[in-house]
């Protein structure tokens, strides 16, 4: 039997990057994925390719910052699949890269909006499916969101909040039967950790290989798999948790990734069709 067979799954952010691995991931685990994403991202094209695979979902474009959206999607998701199992707190940007006296004050109310507002808000309107289900949340945190990091301290700040909310949830909604995790990325291999397709600069990318104990980038599968344990009943007595898929940066001591030979700096072949590992919110939006 699959992992998540019969299960309702909310993605949100779920058609770019490590969403479009958590989706189609979940799909494949035989989940019913209602997928959101922002207008301008390819949302159709995943659920076709999720289709083409024999899996089923179904897709909503909009703004879930706003309440209104946000309501309409969880609303949604029920009407059409008849139950909600699983929350996906993916969505969130990264817009600028730069020390604290010049970041701008449009990135950083970005950063709100699109990071902390949509958490809030789909969290809030799930959790009434998810008492009738005993279902789970797990959000979308960061190695910054643990140790901070420089350069993207807004960012870090997001994701620390997102750290403390979700296990605020977890011991508050215990009592009802739904847990609530944190997936703690570190670099992983979308196009923010790429100087070509982010605000990051070659220098900030070098370093992010030689702080990373393991020498390379993790892939949004490597990351989708964290987050199907924490959604399956395989993690039935785990709650309140972060997981963090680092690579070890959070306890790199130095740069010790440019002591791993080339041959184990390899990113492992996955199985998922993943096609939008490179798009994503690194701009504002």
């Amino acid at each position: 039997m699959k992992r998540l067979e019969n299960k309702v799954a909310i993605v949100t952010g779920g058609a770019t990057g490590i969403g479009e691995a958590i989706s189609k991931k979940f799909a494949a685990e035989g989940a019913k994925v209602f997928l959101v994403g922002m207008p301008q991202d390819p949302v159709k094209q995943v659920i076709e390719d999720i289709k083409k695979s024999k899996g089923k979902a179904i897709g909503f474009s909009a703004d879930i910052s706003s309440e209104e959206n946000a309501k309409e999607a969880v609303e949604t998701a029920v009407k059409y699949f008849g139950h909600l199992d699983i929350l996906i707190n993916n969505a969130g940007v990264y817009p600028e890269v730069n020390t604290i006296d010049e970041f701008s004050v449009e990135a950083f109310d970005n950063l709100l909006k699109n990071n902390l507002r949509t958490t809030f808000l789909m969290t809030k309107y799930a959790i009434p499916h998810l008492k009738k289900s005993r279902g789970c949340i797990v959000a979308a945190g960061s190695e910054a969101g643990s140790i901070g990091i420089p350069n993207v301290t807004p960012y870090g700040g997001t994701k620390g909040f997102i750290h403390s909310f979700i296990k605020g949830v977890a011991a508050e909604q215990a009592k009802n039967g739904i847990r609530a995790n944190i997936v703690a990325p570190g670099p992983i291999d979308t196009a923010w950790t790429h100087k070509e397709t982010s605000d990051i600069n070659k220098k900030i990318e070098k370093q992010m290989m030689s702080a990373t104990p393991l020498g390379r980038r993790g892939t949004p599968e490597e990351i989708a798999n964290v987050y199907l344990f924490l959604a399956s009943e395989e993690a039935s007595y785990v709650t309140g948790a972060i997981y963090a898929a680092d690579g070890g940066i959070t306890i790199g001591k130095g740069p010790v990734g440019d002591e791993v030979p080339s041959k184990l700096k390899k990113e492992p072949k996955g199985t998922l069709n993943l096609k939008h590992q490179m798009d994503g919110a690194t701009n504002l939006r």
